[in-house]
């Protein structure tokens, strides 16, 4: 339970590296007598992002001061409990004792049978008319030679193949039309789907020659109206999509890119010089955070119009496109741990254990 601890001191990039490391997306603020001052959540950090664009400051700024808790003799009042994850919309309930000192903490899984965990988790979804856009048409050649043999939308992962996955993924949250760009082996793709039993509808689009990240979806200029979710077919985002919706409408919002935060430690002494080699100082492995593009975005139809026909156009000069033409254009971060990338062999083999524990049973 103490990784689920944290100081108030302690900074936003601290309790972003905590979270990665808990499955429960909440962090208890204690003192030194492990006395409960409040919780951080993955929610609270992704809001003070967004507001500020800044991933610098301390937990005190934004962590909840005024937590749901329980105390450890309510800890058998099943109904209370039930009552309180509903109600407050938690995931995870700290227990405290008379000291009010966390001990335990309860969650959703823990109070709820699979059935009533079913009826509240997977209530329909306003995703429901919302396709996803999956871009499975390039050669894969960073994982090379598998994809000589194999397209990489069908490496498989446990017993489904990764572009499945993705599909379930976006499934428990109402979504059932899907939509494959095809190019390199794209028969054995579209073999491959229509050989097996399927619950959602799946509609290819063929490229003549190879466009690019973005360029294939002028493709669908006839096909899609409205918004919809384009999606690599390498990489898995264990994300709240209803949530990123609610986002990307809210801010009236043409693209939306969901990022995910990194923590990447330089394994160096760097070092920095003044004018003519004199050294000014070294840091020692620095350690530097920062929100990359995932290649899960969502989109309005009006972004087609920056999209030239049949010609190759990757996403960054897409996104650049719209922003030079001041569209709203916004980022929607998730935690490091929600975001699983197999689109080369070193990180395939990395995640190859989290993408079956974590995924298989979407």
């Amino acid at each position: 339970m103490k990784d689920l601890f944290i100081n108030e001191e302690a900074t936003i990039k601290e309790a972003l590296k905590k979270l990665d490391k808990t499955a429960e997306k909440v962090l208890f603020v204690v003192d030194k007598n492990k006395s409960l001052l409040g919780t951080i959540t993955d929610g609270d950090i992704r809001r003070y992002i967004i507001k500020t664009g800044s991933l610098e400051g301390y937990i005190k700024e934004i962590y909840n001061k005024t937590p749901i808790k329980i105390c450890e003799t309510e800890k058998q009042d099943k109904k209370k409990i039930k009552n309180i994850f509903i109600s407050k919309k938690l995931n995870v309930i700290p227990v405290v004792n008379g000291k009010n000192q966390v001990i335990d903490y309860l969650t959703w899984a823990q109070i709820f049978s699979n059935e009533e965990e079913k009826r509240h988790l997977y209530k329909k979804s306003k995703l429901l008319d919302i396709p996803v856009v999956i871009m499975a048409g390039g050669k894969g050649t960073r994982l090379a030679p598998f994809t000589q043999v194999l397209p990489k939308p069908l490496i498989p992962v446990g017993r489904k193949t990764i572009v499945e996955h993705i599909i379930d993924n976006f499934k428990q949250f109402g979504i059932n039309r899907f939509f494959l760009t095809l190019n390199y082996k794209g028969e054995l793709i579209k073999a491959y789907f229509n050989g097996i039993e399927k619950d959602y509808q799946i509609e290819f689009v063929w490229e003549e020659d190879f466009l690019g990240t973005a360029g294939s979806l002028r493709l669908l200029e006839d096909k899609i109206e409205g918004d919809f979710i384009v999606s690599n077919c390498d990489i898995l985002v264990k994300a709240n999509y209803e949530e990123i919706y609610a986002f990307h409408k809210k801010n009236d919002s043409i693209f939306t890119s969901i990022t995910a935060i990194q923590h990447y430690k330089i394994p160096y002494g760097v070092v920095r010089i003044k004018e003519n080699g004199k050294i000014r100082n070294i840091e020692e492995k620095p350690e530097h955070t920062f929100q990359i593009n995932t290649g899960v975005y969502f989109l309005n139809k009006e972004t087609l119009k920056y999209i030239p026909k049949n010609k190759y156009l990757d996403m960054p000069d897409l996104i650049r496109k719209m922003i030079e033409n001041n569209e709203n254009v916004f980022a929607y971060p998730v935690n490091e741990g929600d975001y699983i990338d197999i689109g080369q062999w070193e990180e395939y083999k990395k995640n190859i254990k989290k993408l079956q524990i974590g995924f298989e049973d979407v």
